[in-house]
Order: C-alpha cells, then sequence, then structure tokens
C-alpha cells in the first residue's frame, strides 16, 4: 500500500489520476496492471477486457485511492485536507477527524461519516487527539475514561468536549464502532457510562444545517438510542442502552432502524410502538422485506393514514408501496395482515388501478385476485397502463382509437412521467411516453422534479440524453428551488446511485444547450454557470471545463 506524505498535495494526486487514466486509453500495460491490481470492476479481467472497459476518471480516482488503502475517492479526500489542516491549523485537523469520525448531525455540517478515515488518521497521526476525555469517547480508551470519571463523577452527566455532547452521546454516535478494531472497546465505555449512571435517554440537538454546532437545532433532538439502533445500527449498543431503561419510543429510533433487521426487532421487542412512527411507510421506500414483517407482527396497521408530507398524497400503506414499485412479496404481506386491497387515493383511484399506472402488473393481478373482480378499465387508464408497462403497440392502438386521449388524461395521471423516471428500470416506459407526447416538462416525485432532473439525479446518461432531444432543457426547475445543473451538482458529488453515469449526463447537456463553464475566480475547485458557483465532481467538473475557447 501506498503511503500518503506527511504534506499531501491534492492537486498532486488528481494528476496521478488523470494520468492513469490517460495510460488506460493507450493502452499501456502498466496502467491496466494496476486497474487489474486495485480496480474491482477490472479484478481478474485480461489485459484486453481491462482497455475495453470504457473507464473514466471516477475509476481512475477509485483505483488511486485504493493503492493508498482508502475505498473511496471520497475517503481520500477527506484524509488529506485532513493531514493539511495538521500541518497548516492543529484546531481545524481536530474538528475535521470529529467530522470523520461522526456524521453531520452530531459534529456539524451535511457530512456522512467516514469511519476508515479517521481511523487511518489517528494511525498516522497517534497524538492528533491529547488526553481530551471526550475526544477519548470517539475511539473507545477506557482508561481515558475511568480517570475522567475518577477525577470528576459528575463528569458523565455533563456535556463538553469539542462537539459539546455528554459522553454517553459520543460514545454511541462515533462510527468507528463499525469499525472491528473498535467496536469491542466502544461497547466497554458505553456499558462504564451506563453503571455509572449516564442517562440513557439523554438527547441533543441535531447540528445537520441549518442548524449548527455553535446552535443546535431546538425543534430536532436526537436520542442517544437513535446513535445506536437508527445511526450506527449496533445490535450490542442498541441492547445495553434498551437494558439500562432507554425508552424504545423517542420518535427517532424504530424509524431509522429499518435497514436492519436485527436492531429492529430489539427495540419492537422492547415495546417500541408502530403506530404514529411512519415506520410502515418509511420501511416501503426501500426494498426490506424483512423490516416490513416484524412491523405488521409487531401491530403495525396496514391501513394507517399517511402522516403529513409526501405520503400523505397517496393515503394507505398499500398504496405507497405501490408508488414505490415494492414487489408482490411486500404487497402479500401487507394483505395478509389485513391492509384493504380496495384502498383509493385522495383523488379515487383504486389500488388495482395504481398498481397497472405504474406498471406492475404481477401485483395488479394480486390484487384482482383477491378482490375477486378485474373490472374492465377506461381508455385513459388502459392508456397509461400500457406505456408504464412500455407497452408500445397497445399504447399507439389505443392512441389511434381515442385521438384526443393524451389531452383527456388528469394532472395526477401525467405525473406519471416524472415518478416512473424516477425509478431504475422505467426507462422504456419513460420513452414511449414522450414519444407518444406526454408533456415532457410536468413535475413530480418526492422533489417536484422534471423528468430531466430525476433522470440526472440518477444518472441515467442515456435516458438524459433521450429527454434533452426530446424538448426538455436544462433550465427546468424542481421542489428545492435549483434546476438541472443543481440535480447535476448534488448528485455527482454525492453519487446516490452505484451505476451513475453523471459524465455522460453532463456530456448530454452540454451538447443540448447547457451554458459555458467557467473557473471560479476566486480559486476554488467550483465553476461559474450563469452567473452562479457551483460545484460538481471532479471528472464532471472537466467535462463542462472542456468546451472553453
Amino acid at each position: 500500500m501506498k503511503r500518503i506524505p506527511a504534506r499531501p498535495d491534492l492537486g498532486h494526486l488528481k494528476k496521478q489520476a488523470k494520468e492513469l487514466l490517460a495510460g488506460h486509453r493507450r493502452g499501456d500495460p502498466a496502467a491496466l496492471a494496476r486497474f487489474c491490481q486495485s480496480l474491482p470492476l477490472a479484478a481478474g479481467q485480461d489485459m484486453a477486457a481491462i482497455a475495453g472497459l470504457g473507464l473514466r476518471l471516477h475509476d481512475a480516482q477509485s483505483c488511486v485511492a485504493r493503492e493508498y488503502g482508502f475505498l473511496s475517492w471520497v475517503d481520500l479526500h477527506g484524509f488529506v485536507l485532513a493531514r493539511i489542516a495538521q500541518a497548516n491549523d492543529p484546531a481545524r485537523a481536530v474538528l475535521l477527524w470529529l467530522r470523520a469520525a461522526y456524521a453531520g448531525e452530531i459534529a456539524g455540517g451535511n457530512n456522512l461519516a467516514r469511519p476508515a478515515v479517521a481511523a487511518r488518521l489517528l494511525e498516522e497521526t497517534p497524538g492528533l487527539l491529547g488526553d481530551d476525555p471526550h475526544l477519548a469517547c470517539a475511539i473507545g480508551d477506557v482508561d481515558l475514561l475511568r480517570q475522567a470519571m475518577a477525577r470528576d463523577p459528575g463528569w458523565v452527566h455533563r456535556a463538553g468536549g469539542p462537539l459539546l455532547v455528554p459522553p454517553l452521546h459520543a460514545v454511541v454516535h462515533s462510527s468507528l464502532v463499525k469499525l472491528p478494531a473498535f467496536r469491542d472497546r466502544l461497547h466497554a465505555c458505553a456499558k462504564l457510562l451506563l453503571e455509572a449512571g449516564a442517562d440513557p435517554n439523554q438527547a441533543i440537538g441535531s447540528r445537520w444545517p441549518p442548524a449548527s454546532l455553535a446552535a443546535p437545532s431546538e425543534g430536532v433532538r436526537l436520542p442517544v438510542l437513535y446513535g445506536a439502533a437508527g445511526l450506527n445500527r449496533d445490535v450490542e449498543l442498541t441492547r445495553l442502552l434498551l437494558e439500562a431503561g432507554a425508552d424504545p419510543n423517542d420518535g427517532e429510533s424504530l424509524y431509522h432502524s429499518l435497514d436492519d433487521p436485527a436492531c429492529t426487532r430489539l427495540l419492537l421487542a422492547a415495546g417500541a410502538r408502530v403506530g404514529g412512527t411512519n415506520a410502515l411507510y418509511r420501511v416501503l421506500d426501500f426494498d426490506q422485506l424483512a423490516s416490513l414483517q416484524l412491523l405488521l407482527a409487531h401491530g403495525g396497521d396496514p391501513n394507517e393514514a399517511a402522516p403529513d408530507g409526501v405520503a400523505s398524497d397517496w393515503g394507505r400503506p398499500l398504496l405507497w408501496a405501490i408508488r414505490r414499485r415494492r414487489s408482490p412479496a411486500h404487497v402479500e404481506a401487507l394483505l395478509d395482515a389485513g391492509a384493504d386491497a380496495s384502498a383509493r387515493t385522495p383523488e379515487g383511484i383504486d389500488a388495482h388501478t395504481l398498481a397497472l399506472r405504474f406498471g406492475l402488473t404481477d401485483v395488479a393481478g394480486l390484487l384482482a385476485r383477491r378482490l375477486g373482480s378485474n373490472a374492465p378499465l377506461p381508455p385513459g387508464e388502459q392508456f397509461a397502463a400500457a406505456c408504464a408497462c412500455g407497452d408500445g403497440p397497445a399504447a399507439r392502438r389505443l392512441q389511434q382509437a381515442h385521438p384526443q386521449l393524451l389531452s383527456s388524461l388528469s394532472p395526477v395521471q401525467l405525473r406519471l412521467l416524472p415518478e416512473l423516471a424516477a425509478q431504475p428500470g422505467c426507462g422504456a416506459a419513460v420513452r414511449l411516453m414522450v414519444e407518444l407526447g406526454w408533456p415532457i416538462t410536468v413535475t413530480g416525485g418526492d422533489w417536484e422534479a422534471s423528468a430531466l432532473n430525476q433522470a440526472v439525479f440518477r444518472g441515467d446518461a442515456a435516458l438524459t440524453r433521450f429527454l434533452l432531444e426530446h424538448g426538455a432543457t436544462w433550465t427546468e426547475r424542481h421542489g428545492f428551488g435549483d434546476d438541472v445543473s443543481g440535480s447535476l451538482s448534488w448528485a455527482s458529488l454525492n453519487r446516490p446511485t452505484e451505476d451513475g453515469d453523471w459524465v455522460g449526463c453532463a456530456e448530454a447537456l452540454v451538447a443540448n444547450g447547457f451554458p459555458d463553464a467557467q473557473p471560479d475566480p476566486g480559486g476554488s475547485d467550483g465553476v461559474i454557470v450563469e452567473g452562479r458557483l457551483k460545484w460538481f465532481s471532479d471528472e464532471v467538473t472537466e467535462c463542462l471545463l472542456a468546451r472553453r475557447p
């Protein structure tokens, strides 16, 4: 593994990635061998196969990062910034370390925790944290905690340290518990603090923007149990807190635990109530059938009215499951638990029709069997269903038989275009809708975005190109008050999908009217787009600046 120098140069690392990519494109054997050794996508392939992979800058950056022992370029980037701060601003170096060890809601900022970066910084800078017992909580230094308690038993109960949190919070919210080298130590610290009387029901204000470390939120409180069960999803910490009397009905922990059925199971066994938590709707946002079944088995109401927010427009968990395009198994679990198969949206659309609108023919068949009927649909619904399934011949036959069909569709039906554009695997349906004249700028989805915004967010370059060629424009706004450039910015930096191609999206935008981007005259890594400073991933920035004269 390569070592990072004491004074690393981020620009030099970026240059290494670009040179590696150039070597790949030349077919240089040494570059191909590096990809074979360090990039999972190329592992085990012969040189010819690697040369034909069509790799891009983010692949080269990932390869360079892994050569230095990091799982991602983002991790390497964060490590380098922290290392530079160690040399230039030691106080800031500790803050950057804390932002690697803790998520932004604890450390202040909009970052996710990066425990591997925090651990690597400690390994290469052993004295970084000094002897501050609050910092010792983050790494599970039991001896330092015992010393602090011996000097001042009241220390256990007071907020302090750079993050201004009580010791138990500092232990339980530390992301280093995800690493085997720190896990047992952090468990031991949590047990020590609880035995010394630390309150298992303490809570602090979130520091997630617009709140901050200096001004935590008064309205969003983070219970200590949330750190164990909802954030780090650590079964042992969750068990320790519950046994010490932590309230499983804290309004946060159950909702955020649903990615890990083990933590969800502990909370439910301790008396967590499902009703009123939005958990049934939340669990349907992702493919976690086991957690859904747990919620239903512990009193979850399959007909619970939707809470305020996006889900309120859909009425019932069954309808939300259809909107999220969940599997027949999810729908069957809801029905077996007593969900009303005849449920309707606030606009009066029944579940069977809704399933067809979203192209879920298997789910629609399941509902028809449960209802014991399968009434014919009116032409508009047949047309929407055919489009959602990508059935071009059927949709065109209907349109020919009913020339005014498209103009007769309701606003809710028209929103199917962005709804489906937000879903993976629905590209054929979206293309068919556009080809048949569906209004291309209609907005929908969780963030009231156009189909183009949705496609760019997911990094679907082919669909982005198609939409632009059929009249979509980069100026289309979304519900967060920005245009497609904002969607490209956030998604290229945060990579919300594993296989997104945001460079391809940028290339399509540039070829279809996206304005020239200019380097930031202030010297940052951002670029100026239509007078606004924006940040993109390195490779997208490179793409946008490449067309400059």
